[in-house]
C-alpha cells in the first residue's frame, strides 16, 4: 500500500478590478507539513486578464505571481521569509489581502507525492 501524507492547497486568483470582485485563478500553492513542503505553480491567461480588464497591468501581475512561487522556494527570492519553515511561508501566502492577486480558500487532500500534486492541480484548476 502506497503511503499518502495530508496535504493542504490554495488556488491563486488574479482579481483585476478588485471593486468588481472578477477573478480567475492563475496557480497554485501546495503545503505538505509530513513532507516539509510548500510550492507555488501559476500560469497567467493574458486573454481572460485583458477580458475583464483592458488596460491591466500584465508585467505587474506576472510579477506578483512570480514572486508567490520565488516565496515558495525560499532561499533569497523569499525576501525576509528566506528563513521561515515551509509552513510559515504557507500561513503567509494564504492570508486573506485586498490585492490585485489574492489566494482563495484552503483545501485538504491526500498525496504520495506533493509535487506531482501541485503539477495535476495546475492543470485541472488553472490551465
Amino acid at each position: 500500500m502506497i503511503k499518502r501524507d495530508v496535504f493542504e492547497y490554495a488556488l491563486v486568483r488574479v482579481v483585476p478590478r478588485v471593486e468588481r470582485g472578477e477573478c480567475f485563478n492563475a496557480g497554485v500553492i501546495v503545503y505538505c507539513r509530513a513532507k516539509s513542503y510548500v510550492a507555488a505553480r501559476t500560469h497567467l491567461d493574458e486573454a481572460k486578464l485583458r477580458a475583464l480588464d483592458p488596460g491591466a497591468d500584465v508585467a505587474g501581475v506576472r510579477a506578483a505571481l512570480h514572486a508567490v512561487e520565488g516565496l515558495c522556494r525560499g532561499g533569497e527570492r523569499a525576501g525576509q521569509a528566506a528563513g521561515d519553515d515551509p509552513g510559515r511561508r504557507f500561513r503567509w501566502l494564504i492570508a486573506p489581502r485586498s490585492t490585485v492577486v489574492q489566494p482563495g480558500p484552503v483545501h485538504t487532500g491526500l498525496t504520495a507525492d506533493p509535487e506531482v500534486e501541485v503539477e495535476r492541480l495546475l492543470d485541472l484548476l488553472v490551465r
